[in-house]
């Protein structure tokens, strides 16, 4: 059997002061996209977790300062969180119901693929039964209508679905679940919630809270 590790969930959001160091000592760090709070939140990466369609994906592509960036650097793998298939299947209904987001759907997993294997990286898409199980829990806890889940809860349930990671410990961090409006926010915090309250998943700030006060 594998050993059970901590995985830290970064999300862009703010951290603790100081939180950086306890977040380094995790055995596997996921960010996502520009890793808004690398430094602050430690500098440990393993995964970069990127939005791989719409402006999202087509601006990191095109971004040099993306490209070259230390959190970048310092992956081992490039997660691209949607999955091609579904959301060229989402495109129709999404012309309809926001045609604002023409482009939303527009696809630049390829763009990430040859990225990763230019520089030496892994490549995962994850699987769209992530993105459609989890779309079924947040509507079973109430979710107000939205376009698509976010980026870090997609990362959460493609963790939790997975046997591989059933004994380890996942500790988010940087989590505010607040951010732009076609995201459930609320139906994901009170999914969070939940699986801390099951003890699949913890948020870091009691754990560092925990470590200042045994002084370590």
């Amino acid at each position: 059997m594998a050993r059970a590790r901590q995985i830290m969930i970064v999300g862009n959001g703010a951290v603790d002061e100081g939180a950086g160091p306890l977040i380094d000592t995790a055995d596997m760090v996921i960010r996502f996209n520009g890793s808004r709070n690398f430094g602050a939140a430690g500098r440990k990466t393993d995964v970069i977790a990127v939005c791989n369609t719409g402006r999202p994906g087509a601006g990191m592509l095109a971004d040099a300062a993306w490209r070259d960036s230390e959190a970048v650097g310092r992956a081992a793998a490039i997660w691209s969180v949607r999955d091609p298939d579904l959301f060229a299947a989402l495109k129709p209904d999404l012309a309809i119901s926001h045609p604002k987001l023409d482009d939303f759907c527009d696809d630049y997993t390829d763009g990430f693929d040859a990225f990763a294997t230019a520089n030496g990286k892994q490549h995962r898409i994850i699987h769209r039964s992530v993105h459609e199980a989890l779309e079924e829990t947040l509507f079973g806890l109430g979710a107000e209508p939205y376009v698509v889940p976010s980026s870090g809860m997609v990362v959460i349930q493609a963790l939790l679905s997975d046997p591989r990671h059933a004994s380890d410990t996942i500790i988010l961090a940087g989590f505010g679940h607040s951010g732009w409006d076609g995201h459930p926010f609320e139906a994901e915090r009170r999914l969070v919630d939940q699986l801390i309250a099951s003890g699949r998943v913890m948020r870091l700030q009691p754990l560092f809270a925990s470590s200042l006060s045994q002084g370590t």
